[in-house]
């Protein structure tokens, strides 16, 4: 199979398989609808530390690996 026809195949499935995950627990789904705004907003920035953190690893990591490539760069200079 060509390269492009998996790549198509693979977008079309995951696709399909974001939209049945996509749901919310029902604790956060009523506090935020329930109206109690101070709750709903502790509840966002919990997502938002939560968020935080995957970003921070991720860009350590790209980090590490330009400093790695740097130093091979340099090694062969």
């Amino acid at each position: 199979m060509p390269h492009k026809m998996k790549n198509r195949i693979l977008f079309l499935i995951f696709l399909i398989v974001s939209n049945f995950g996509y749901s919310q627990c029902a604790m956060c789904k009523a506090v935020v609808e329930g109206g109690n705004e101070p709750m709903a907003e502790a509840v966002n920035d919990g997502i938002t530390y939560l968020m935080i953190f995957p970003y921070i690893l991720v860009g350590l990591l790209f980090f590490a690996l330009y400093k790695y490539r740097k130093k091979l760069k340099m090694q062969e200079s």
